[in-house]
C-alpha cells in the first residue's frame, strides 16, 4: 500500500507500508540468574559492624574537648601529619584516612586487606561540620 502526502512547497513524498506486521512478537527466554551465594555478603556484613565499633570508638575520642582541640588546631594549621598522628594514637582496628577543609573534617574507615580477600569490601565515610 502507498500513501502519498501533498504539501504545498514540496513534492509529494511516498511512504510503504508493508503489509505485514513489522512488529513480530519476538520470543526472549527468561535470564538465568547463578545461585545465590550469601558468603561474601555475609563476610561484609560483620566487617561493616567492625567498622561501625571502630567509628564509634573514633567519635568518643572526638568527643573530648581536649583532644578535639587539638586536631582542629593541627588542620587549621594544615598539618596533615599531626592529625594523622593524632587520629592513630586513638590506637582503632582498621585503618583511617583524614580530610578536611575550613568547613570540615572526613574520615574513612576501611577494611583491612588480607592475602585471602586482597579487596577491601567495605567503607564508612564520617563526614562532620567544624566550620562555616
Amino acid at each position: 500500500m502507498i500513501i502519498v502526502y501533498y504539501h504545498s512547497y514540496h513534492y509529494p513524498a511516498y511512504h510503504y507500508l508493508p503489509s505485514y506486521p513489522t512488529n513480530m512478537m519476538t520470543f526472549h527466554p527468561p535470564r538465568t540468574y547463578p545461585p545465590v551465594d550469601t558468603k561474601i555478603f555475609s563476610h561484609s556484613i560483620q566487617s561493616f559492624k567492625l567498622l561501625m565499633q571502630q567509628g564509634s570508638i573514633l567519635l568518643d575520642r572526638l568527643g573530648n574537648l581536649q583532644f578535639s582541640k587539638k586536631v582542629m588546631d593541627a588542620a587549621q594549621q594544615g598539618k596533615q601529619d599531626e592529625v594523622d598522628r593524632l587520629i592513630k594514637s586513638i590506637s582503632l582496628k582498621v585503618p583511617v584516612k583524614t580530610t578536611f577543609n575550613p568547613s570540615g573534617v572526613q574520615f574513612e574507615l576501611s577494611t583491612n586487606s588480607s592475602p585471602s580477600s586482597p579487596n577491601d569490601c567495605c567503607t564508612l565515610n564520617i563526614n562532620m561540620k567544624w566550620g562555616q
